[in-house]
This record gives C-alpha cells, sequence and structure tokens, in this order.
C-alpha cells in the first residue's frame, strides 16, 4: 500500500477520534439549555453537573482535530490549501464558535454572578450547536463534490455549499452530536440529570434513525461505491441498537452503539470519497490520494513520528477518561467562588 494511502487513512482514523469524542462534548453543550431547567439553583446545578461531566476530557478532545488538521497539511498540502480556501466561511464560523466555546468553558466560574454565568451557557450552547451543524455541511460536500476549476481551485461560492443533500447532512450530525451527548450524559452523571438525558436520548434516537437512514441510502446511492454498503448496514444496526438500549436504560451499550454509528458513517464518507481526497462535480479536475499528497521522503519521516508518538497519546487520554470515571451528581457541586462585585444601588454581598 503506498504511503499516501495509508495517510489517507489514518486522517480518516482522527477524524473518527474526533468525532466521537468532540461529538459527545459538542452534544452536552447543545443540551445544556434543554435538560438543565427548575429554579435559578436547581437550574445552575444542573448545569454545572452536565460540564463537569466533560470538564476533565473536552480540550484533550479537540487535539483529535488539531491532529487531522496538521496531518492534512503536511501529507496532502494541495488538499489542504484547497479545502482552507474554499471552505473559507464555514470554516471560519467552526473556528469562532471553537473560540467562544473555550472562552465560556474556562470563565464561566470565574465571576460569581448569574447575568455572567447567563452569558456563557448561551456562549456554550450556540458555540456547540454552529460546529455540530457545519462539520456536517462540510463532509456531505466533500462526499458530494464540490466546484473545482482544472487548477484545483474552488470556484463555488458559500451557497453552492448548501445543497440540500448538505443540509441534510447538517441536520444529520446536529442529531448525533445530541444523542451521544444525551446518552454520554446519562452514562456519567447521577440524580435528576441521568433521568432527563436517558429520556431524551430514548427520544432523539428515533429522529437519529430516521435523518441518519435518509442520508446513508442517498449518499450510497448517489455518490458511493459498492463496497461501502457494509457502512451503511453497520450504520443503520448501531442506530437500530441505539435505540433499543436508550429505551431500556442501557446507558453503556447506548454509548457504544452511538459511537459505533459515528464510526460507520465516516467510512462511509472516506471510502465514498477515495481515491479523492476532496472529489469534483467533474471527475476530472479532483484532488486525489497521488496529486494532491506530498513526496515519499515527507510522508516516510510523518510515518516514523506517528508510530512513535500515537501510542503514547492513545496511552496518556486513556489514562485521563480512566482517572474521572465515576459519576456525577449534584452533591458534588460544591458553591461558587468567583469574583464578585458590586452593582451601582446594590447591597455588598
Amino acid at each position: 500500500m503506498e504511503l499516501s494511502t495509508v495517510w489517507f487513512l489514518l486522517i480518516a482514523v482522527l477524524w473518527t477520534g474526533y468525532l466521537v469524542l468532540e461529538g459527545f462534548d459538542f452534544g452536552v453543550g447543545m443540551l445544556l439549555g434543554i435538560l438543565g431547567r427548575g429554579d435559578r439553583a436547581a437550574k445552575d446545578r444542573d448545569r454545572r453537573v452536565m460540564i463537569n461531566t466533560i470538564g476533565p476530557v473536552w480540550d484533550g478532545n479537540e487535539v483529535w482535530l488539531l491532529t487531522a488538521g496538521g496531518a492534512t497539511f503536511a501529507a496532502f498540502p494541495e488538499w489542504y490549501a484547497t479545502l482552507f480556501s474554499g471552505f473559507y466561511l464555514p470554516l471560519l464560523l467552526i473556528l469562532l464558535a471553537l473560540i467562544v466555546r473555550v472562552v465560556a468553558f474556562e470563565w464561566r466560574g470565574k465571576i460569581d454572578d448569574d447575568r455572567w454565568r447567563g452569558w456563557a451557557d448561551r456562549a456554550l450552547v450556540v458555540g456547540s450547536w454552529v460546529p455540530a451543524v457545519l462539520w456536517g455541511v462540510a463532509f456531505a460536500n466533500l462526499v458530494r463534490g464540490v466546484e473545482l476549476d482544472a487548477e484545483h481551485q474552488y470556484v463555488g461560492g458559500f451557497f453552492a455549499l448548501l445543497s440540500p443533500f448538505a443540509l441534510l447532512g447538517g441536520a444529520l450530525t446536529a442529531l448525533v452530536f445530541l444523542t451521544h451527548g444525551a446518552v454520554f450524559l446519562a452514562l456519567k452523571s447521577d440524580g435528576d440529570v441521568r433521568a432527563r438525558a436517558g429520556a431524551f436520548a430514548a427520544r432523539s434516537s428515533v429522529a437519529t434513525l430516521l435523518v441518519g437512514g435518509i442520508w446513508a441510502v442517498w449518499a450510497q446511492i448517489a455518490y458511493s461505491v459498492a463496497w461501502t454498503w457494509v457502512a451503511v448496514v453497520v450504520a443503520a444496526l448501531a442506530l437500530v441498537a441505539l435505540v433499543l438500549a436508550t429505551r431500556a436504560r442501557r446507558e453503556g451499550q447506548a454509548f457504544v452503539a452511538s459511537a459505533a454509528a459515528i464510526v460507520a458513517v465516516v467510512v462511509l464518507i472516506f471510502g465514498s470519497m477515495f481515491p479523492d481526497v476532496m472529489p469534483a462535480l467533474d471527475p476530472a479536475n479532483s484532488l486525489t490520494v497521488d496529486n494532491a499528497s506530498s513526496t515519499d521522503y515527507t510522508l516516510t519521516v510523518m510515518t516514523w513520528v506517528a508510530a512513535f508518538l500515537t501510542p503514547l497519546v492513545l496511552l496518556y487520554q486513556g489514562w485521563t477518561y480512566w482517572v474521572f470515571r465515576k459519576r456525577i451528581s449534584g452533591h458534588h457541586i460544591p458553591a461558587h467562588t468567583g469574583l464578585t462585585f458590586a452593582r451601582a444601588g446594590a447591597e455588598p454581598r
């Protein structure tokens, strides 16, 4: 197998890790305003429980995105250049949303003020919904193909990326992440949050199955190859298992099923693209693993570095999840300790 093909597969693996791990992070953020409710104190407590389920791991999960982007830049520089120039606006929106989300995570508890926490919660919700939708739109366009000229430059506009197939892909990733996040919350929390998350997952898994089935069959028939029917069948079985497991409140099985569905969809996406890395509506203008890759020397050096460092990173991240494996409930949440500021006309606290 040529190294260019190996690195295409490795980039697919990196995206799989990102979407499985960061997927439930996005889902938790998206659910913040849906599951965290009640009076002011109860709502704040439940939201803090939700945030703390992903607090130790969310930033480590984002490393998969950085690694996937760096690997694409090094292994397929022309793919990276065309992708980031052609998809500039949606990728910029994703980047801004991720920045807002990071700031909200880090600064929510710095000031002991309800309005401050309210703004941080809204930032978390928006910063989770925007990438969840736009990643689906982007990947659906890579499956469908985009308008590239003979020099591999994107010549379509922003609205050319918003085809019905792409928008359905955005709806699918939003639903997948919502359900994945709800299942993770049910697995990692206790008390009211666990009960609400489990009930929500039981409902959203059905919608995910329906939308996922439509998109996967559309992608397979219109844009894919014969062998990826295997991925479609695996995704369908995983989503059916997800529906059954969420209804039975089998949280561990439900999480495995939702993760398996995401893996199968990534296989469908990258299998549909191969041997292209960025298909064009005119196949003659497509970027492929051959015409977009770096030199063999560069790929060889990258392979040795990846072979040495990847096991260390996986061991460290696995250790992190093991250390923070316990469930979280309201009694684990301490009192607020952030800064306070007296407002004009208000009594000092």
